[in-house]
């Protein structure tokens, strides 16, 4: 049996998760698709975050994938790290920058168990700071100093790629050589805010067949995340990582007040499996809960069975079917094969994502390059706004 096709009938524990600490954030990207901005009161106590390192100890979770939100700014934040790694679990997180001063950049540098991920969706201020907010280049861009400043080699720089920030792809490989990083780029999906913004944001078509060349020329060296399998349907070269859907599979994200869902990009009831707080904790909801177990059966890929390159996309990523509304043993909304664009015109609503925790009441985004968004907050105008230096 392959790896895939052990995978996809679900492993005893994940290999990874990730885990959204807070929905606090100092930023409002218009992509984010947790929806962040406010905490809620909800969130799991310390008490209880470290209660769930001690089941991810006991199922060999490899590392967990810490999120938000804007972990960083949860005050117990350094203490859950500390706790996570004493107790064998990995931990990879993804931050804006805003708390990586060279004295935490320091103590990063100095730990073995702690990876760290800094978020850049554009090689310049103009591209980045329209969908993540102003100023937040600059505070990336800092944060990445203070890491090679301390020794810190081969963080990561993960950039989701949007239709503005393609062609700056050899700018962001630049970057990271020369902070001593490594690229991780990421597909968009149309979750959380993501909804709103998909049409003005997501690829080309002749976008995609240009990041597919590029990856192939050089993925090597590049993370994926397995972001990217859609592109598998264009069968010219091997691109780098597992490329399968491994929701509820091998991945699942757990959320800030414990909620657990299949998959990190898809943040809706649909895909609720369960809570850690109730009875049996996260272990019965991964080994026993309903969804899980659906999932890990044998599916149908409808009609893309009949597609030549089904068992290299498999079908592509169940989040973006779903959000754009497309049925789940449909097309992906982006197949290179021209399929998710035709079904596309037959659809007439989307879902909706079941989680808003925005600053405001959301309303509809311009994010075309050359006008700048006007800051909802003081924190968007400067993301390092409200804290001490």
């Amino acid at each position: 049996m392959s790896l895939v096709d052990e995978f996809q009938y679900g492993l005893d524990a994940p290999i990874c998760l990730t885990w959204e600490l807070t929905y606090a954030c100092n930023l409002s990207c218009v992509h984010c698709l947790s929806s962040s901005g406010r905490r809620d009161p909800r969130e799991l106590s310390t008490a209880e975050c470290k209660a769930l390192i001690d089941e991810f100890e006991r199922m060999q979770v490899f590392y967990v994938n810490i999120g938000g939100g804007e972990p960083t700014v949860r005050p117990d934040f350094w203490e859950l790290v500390d706790y996570a790694t004493e107790h064998h679990v990995g931990v990879k997180f993804s931050t804006n920058g805003v708390k990586i001063t060279p004295e935490v950049a320091r103590r990063l540098a100095a730990s073995d168990y702690v990876d760290v991920q800094i978020s850049l969706d554009g090689a310049t201020a103009e591209v980045n700071d329209h969908v993540r907010g102003p100023g937040s280049y600059a505070t990336a861009i800092r944060a990445m100093e203070h890491l090679a400043d301390a020794g810190f080699a081969n963080f990561k720089i993960s950039v989701v790629m949007t239709r503005h920030n393609v062609a700056q792809l050899d700018e962001f490989k630049a970057i990271a050589d020369r902070y001593g990083a490594q690229l991780r780029i990421t597909r968009l999906r149309p979750s959380g805010r993501g909804v709103d913004t998909w049409d003005e944001l997501h690829p080309t078509a002749a976008q995609q067949r240009s990041l597919y060349d590029w990856l192939v020329a050089h993925g090597e060296g590049v993370l994926t995340g397995d972001s990217f399998f859609h592109l598998a349907g264009y069968g010219e070269g091997d691109l780098p990582g597992l490329n399968l859907c491994g929701a509820g599979r091998v991945v699942c994200l757990v959320d800030p007040v414990g909620d657990v869902y299949a998959c990190p990009f898809a943040i809706h009831d649909t895909f609720l499996a369960g809570n850690v707080r109730s009875e049996g904790g996260f272990t019965r909801v991964w080994r026993e809960s309903e969804l899980f177990t659906s999932l890990r059966s044998p599916q149908s890929g409808g009609a893309c069975e009949s597609c030549s390159a089904f068992d290299a996309c498999r079908g592509g990523c169940m989040a973006a079917k779903f959000f754009t509304g497309l049925p789940l043993d449909g097309p992906d909304p982006e197949c290179v094969r021209g399929h998710g664009e035709l079904a596309l015109a037959g659809v007439t609503s989307v879902p909706k994502p079941s989680l808003d925790h925005s600053h405001r009441k959301r309303e509809p985004v311009p994010v075309t390059i050359g006008m700048r968004r006007p800051p909802e907050r003081a924190c968007d105008e400067s993301p390092l706004a409200g804290f001490r230096r």
